[in-house]
């Protein structure tokens, strides 16, 4: 496998994430990296388009992103990503229920959406590649869940929690602080992925739909909000993996100004 230490394409990596982040329309088309045999695509999108030019309306994200070998080999365990949003783009949680990762730290996907039910802000999937010794790698899953977690030093937090149960049943419940920032980008988040199987394991696809709505101090909130004041809505990610490989880069969703 090719490596590098840093490695510029357009592309955006979760996702995710995976925070949320930050994954843009289900109708857009993918945006797709390669290097070498490594391939990583993500696809989504934000609704609606037709937004505000200066003040902010709610939003919903969804999106994905997966990885894969063409030679068919477990690819390369994805260890940090990192990412940086629109300033066009709003976080608000004043009045919603907040979720600690303590509190879901060995509990299952179910009882974690029961437990915090009230800070959920976002649910999709997570599945990974498992290759123990001598054995075929084994493709396992999991439901993904978000919530709103506790601030820390004035920022706020997004609890992602997951459960793998091959070999062993592992669980985890990753605090990812939302950094507020200057300039282009309002927002950073930072987060490391934990070792998935005592490092066996390696991430292979990420979904995501984030979006909560609540009524508090008798207005109407939501989570996320934008609005459209130059046309787009941009994404900066950085992905780094566990053989060195760098990818970054930066999406652009198209929005429209309300008249």
């Amino acid at each position: 496998m090719e490596k590098a230490k840093s490695r510029k394409a357009v592309a955006t990596m979760l996702a995710l994430c995976a925070t949320a982040v930050a994954l843009l329309a289900s109708s857009a088309p993918a945006d797709q990296v390669r290097l070498g045999p490594l391939v990583v695509t993500a696809n989504g999108g934000f609704e609606p388009r037709l937004l505000p030019k200066r003040a902010y309306a709610p939003i919903r994200f969804e999106g994905s992103a997966s990885i894969r070998m063409l030679n068919g080999e477990q690819p390369p365990a994805l260890r940090r990503i990192r990412l940086d949003f629109d300033r066009d783009g709003k976080l608000t949680t004043t009045g919603l229920a907040t979720c600690a990762a303590e509190a879901i730290a060995s509990a299952t996907p179910a009882q974690a959406r029961r437990t915090c039910a009230d800070a959920l802000v976002g649910t999709g999937h997570v599945a990974a590649s498992i290759a123990l010794p001598g054995r075929a790698p084994v493709e396992v899953s999991s439901p993904l869940s978000l919530f709103n977690g506790t601030r820390q030093g004035g920022n706020a937090t997004v609890v992602a929690h997951a459960q793998n149960t091959f070999p062993a049943t592992e669980t985890y419940a990753v605090t990812i602080p939302i950094e507020q920032r200057r300039g282009t980008y309002r927002y950073r988040a930072t987060f490391d992925i934990p070792p998935i199987a005592g490092g066996a394991g390696a991430l292979t696809r990420v979904d995501a739909r984030i979006g909560r709505r609540w009524r508090s101090g008798g207005k109407e909130r939501s989570y996320a909000s934008a609005r459209c004041s130059d046309g787009i809505l941009q994404t900066l990610g950085l992905a780094s993996f566990a053989d060195g490989t760098v990818i970054s880069g930066s999406l652009f969703k198209a929005c429209r100004a309300l008249p």
